[in-house]
């Protein structure tokens, strides 16, 4: 069979989903099946994958699946129990504070908040956290989830605590060949990370800065009285101003200290310098921009989840009311900084299945590393005594998590264990290379000296079908670094485009979509997420594909 011919089967689960998700609008608990079933029928007709191995990838995905929802449900219940706490209408009152404008309280919640987040934790946890807290200030549930993911973007490619790059790429990368080249070209191989890192930052420069207000520009389309962009763009000047509060710390730490720090830094310098700024109304539009009447909206703008506003305030102040939040940072802080022993405490907590059904794959459970656990669902424990909440409160807010789960479950757990029988085809006895790697393959084949520019593509194609930057990185960045190495580019920009895209692409991924829609209760509208999405994602990559091929082919850069 043709590679071309290879290619196309390889294409058909990514192609399904699109399909039936966009141009279909099939919802997720519908449309993930079908495309199982299809990866299924195609791994054991077309790759003739042995039953073990089938076995082996479909059983490790429903395990990752099982730790995506852990992630959900321990956002719904620490949702739910601030809501009948009454805290949310606390913090409700406090961002009105800071101003009563919808485009503001995007930016603040889900680029700052949210990139600090993802820089501690990651794994789908900002837009968890974040898409709830903007639906409790009155966002369309729908209009919540697209600027949480979107985003969540940039901060995405050094998230929790640099995972994607430390063993993303690191453990695709680190092979004795590999190792060996580039001692000969006078650098360690913690060097090239390094590199790698300082590259990615500088790669997400002026996308990261244009993310604001592409988020405003596309929350105005699509949500506005007006559905222009025009109500997008006139903020313009602060939205640039809040891309550069987080940007520029984020690449002075990946270029000075490297992949651990640039989001959680950038994060936190961000909300320190732009909080106070909006508070004395530093480039804040005279003109306050909100939704239309709650009468006017869609009905797919809107989830199962409803909090209502409170009339009359709980007695709780700000700062107990953030208490939850700041908690959670603190935690999830000290519990993924390496060199801190909690981190090692936490890590050695774990269920671990060697060798499964005969194959290499194996299934680990870390069950304090899942920030689902730890720290969501023990900080929502504590906000029962914290506010002394009622038995009927908490039962309440826990009846209510579980209900939610339901709908996720069902799409999470075909959605993962479809991701894994691709990325695990390469399992055969014909040895045809896996499904994601052909597609590369052909990319790549086709493209010639327009790689550079198709790179942040291929790592934005790995997240979408895995939701994860990390997970892309395993997939393709030894792929990346061979077709550098053939082509006679430079290998360090070609995995820092790589890792740049799969930043990028966190905005698409499939995983994230379910998770994210289930925090706010939506259901079906996956397809109409994709679809809205993948503009920002197709904006970001091609600046960077740009700025890749300027930098290779225009200047002559000579960088390894």
């Amino acid at each position: 069979m043709s590679e071309g011919l290879l290619s196309l089967f390889a294409f058909l689960p990514v192609l399904s989903i699109f399909v039936l998700m966009v141009a279909f609008r099939w919802p997720a608990t519908k449309a993930m099946p079908v495309s199982f079933i299809l990866t299924l029928a195609l791994v054991i007709v077309i790759w003739n994958m042995p039953a073990a191995w089938i076995a082996a990838a479909s059983l490790s995905g429903v395990v990752v699946a099982f730790n995506i929802l852990l992630i959900v449900f321990g956002a719904l219940a620490l949702l739910f129990t601030l809501r009948e706490s009454g805290a949310i209408g606390v913090i409700n009152k406090g961002f009105s504070s800071i101003s009563a404008d919808k485009r503001i309280q995007a930016i603040i919640i889900t680029w700052l908040f949210g990139s600090f987040i993802e820089g501690a934790a990651g794994f789908g946890t900002p837009a968890a956290l974040a898409a709830p807290l903007l639906l409790s200030l009155g966002f369309p549930a729908l209009a919540a989830v697209m600027v949480a993911l979107i985003a969540n973007s940039t901060a995405v490619s050094f998230g929790a605590v640099g995972t994607p790059i430390l063993i993303g790429t690191g453990s695709s990368l680190n092979l004795p060949a590999i190792e060996q080249a580039i001692l000969d070209n006078g650098m360690t191989f913690d060097t090239f990370i390094h590199h790698t890192a300082t590259w990615t930052a500088l790669f997400h420069l002026i996308p990261g800065i244009l993310i604001p207000l592409i988020m405003t520009s596309m929350l105005t389309r699509f949500f506005g009285k007006n559905k222009s962009i025009r109500d997008g763009l006139k903020i313009w000047p602060y939205a640039l101003f809040a891309g550069l509060c987080f940007v520029l710390p984020y690449t002075l730490v990946a270029v000075f200290l490297g992949p651990e720090f640039p989001s959680i830094i950038g994060g936190l310098i961000g909300l320190m310098v732009l909080i106070p700024a909006t508070k004395r109304g530093f480039l804040v539009p005279k003109e306050t921009w909100d939704f239309p009447e709650r009468s006017q909206w869609k009905s797919s703008w809107m989830g199962g989840i409803e909090v209502k506003p409170e009339t009359k305030l709980a007695d709780i102040s700000l700062q107990k009311a953030w208490t939850p939040y700041v908690l959670i940072g603190l935690l999830l802080i000290i519990s993924r900084v390496r060199f801190l022993p909690i981190h090692h405490w936490i890590s050695s907590v774990m269920i671990n299945i060697d060798n499964l059904f005969g194959t290499y794959t194996t299934i680990e459970f870390e069950p304090l590393s899942n920030p689902g656990i730890f720290p969501f669902l023990l900080i929502a424990l504590i906000c029962i005594p914290l506010f002394g909440m009622t038995f009927k409160q908490v039962k309440m807010a826990w009846h209510e998590s579980f209900q939610r789960i339901k709908g996720p479950a069902i799409a999470l757990i075909f959605a993962v264990p479809l991701v894994r029988l691709m990325m695990q085809s390469g399992n055969n006895p014909e040895e045809l290379i896996s499904m994601p790697l052909m597609m590369a393959s052909f990319i790549a084949d086709k493209t010639g000296a327009a790689w550079p520019f198709v790179s942040p593509f291929v790592g934005a194609l790995g997240t979408f079908m895995s939701g994860s930057n990390a997970v892309s990185n395993m997939l393709f960045s030894l792929f990346q670094y061979a077709v550098a190495e053939e082509t006679g580019i430079s290998r360090i920009l070609t995995v820092s485009l790589q890792n740049m895209g799969g930043g990028a692409g966190n905005m698409i991924g499939v995983h994230n979509i379910i998770a994210a829609c289930a925090t706010v209760g939506l259901s079906g509208v996956e397809g109409e997420l994709l679809k809205k999405n993948i503009i920002p994602v197709i904006i970001t990559a091609s600046i960077a594909g740009l700025a890749g091929m300027l930098l290779i082919h225009a200047t002559g850069i000579n960088l390894f």
